[in-house]
């Protein structure tokens, strides 16, 4: 679905990814972790055309991204859910979901958008009970929830994900992740960027670490979890007290 080469990207003339070379096959979750500046939300950015690369980012097979606008992207079905949700404060539930299929409004795909709407209220029922209600008074759990199904409007094939746990409650955080691991049962495509490490390993199936624009590390999630390195580094805890902790 998704294939990264030698990927270099920069802000200004400063290296923020420096040759990073990555995967993710249809219908896979993959994530990616890492301390904050490693290049996670960099990477993203890349793949969107949102700052200047080089190398080779290759979608479905195919099709090459360099060169394409950003917002061609969505009609290529990527989606991306950014960091701090950036949701339009002033609409309402409902208009920032209609937007999320802005590209797809044709009076021949007004049904296929009404079942989509159905299943972003499956997904997330409190949704459907504020739809009225302007987004930028929504908690903070309800606009993620938002940002998401607003992405997931456009019938993405690949979605990807920037620090959907950020600033959330925990229970609010297993929601959230409950959902995308739903979702990739069902077939979706996900690439998440999460600082939460331990959460984000056991919704994926496999990850990569990424450490000061470089790749450090990869494997199964399963395996990455158990992993003395990723444990000490990124999960808060010894080895040791992990693993008898399970």
């Amino acid at each position: 679905m998704l294939k990264i080469r030698n990927l270099y990207a920069y802000y200004g003339s400063l290296p923020a990814l420096s040759g990073v070379t990555c995967h993710v096959r249809e219908g896979e979750i993959v994530t990616l972790i890492g301390a904050n500046g490693a290049g996670k939300t960099t990477l993203l950015n890349a793949i969107c055309g949102l700052v200047r690369w080089q190398g080779e980012i290759i979608y479905s097979g195919r099709t090459p991204l360099a060169g394409q606008a950003p917002e061609n992207l969505v009609g290529l079905g990527i989606s991306q859910v950014p960091e701090g949700r950036q949701l339009f404060a002033p609409m309402t539930v409902a208009e920032n979901l209609e937007l999320g299929a802005y590209h797809r409004q044709t009076r021949a795909n007004r049904g296929a958008i009404a079942l989509d709407l159905e299943r972003v209220y499956r997904l997330f029922p409190r949704l459907q009970e504020r739809l009225t209600q302007k987004a930028g008074t929504l908690s903070g759990g309800e606009q993620q929830m938002l940002a998401i199904g607003r992405a997931l409007m456009a019938r993405p094939r690949l979605l990807l994900l920037d620090e959907p746990s950020l600033g959330l409650a925990p229970l609010v955080v297993e929601d959230i992740l409950t959902t995308l691991s739903q979702l990739g049962k069902e077939g979706m495509t996900i690439l998440l960027v999460e600082q939460n490490a331990r959460a984000a390993l056991k919704v994926a199936h496999r990850a990569y670490v990424l450490e000061t624009g470089r790749i450090i590390l990869s494997g199964a999630a399963q395996d990455l979890l158990q992993d003395r390195q990723v444990t000490r580094a990124y999960l808060g805890k010894d080895y040791k007290e992990f693993t008898e902790g399970r």
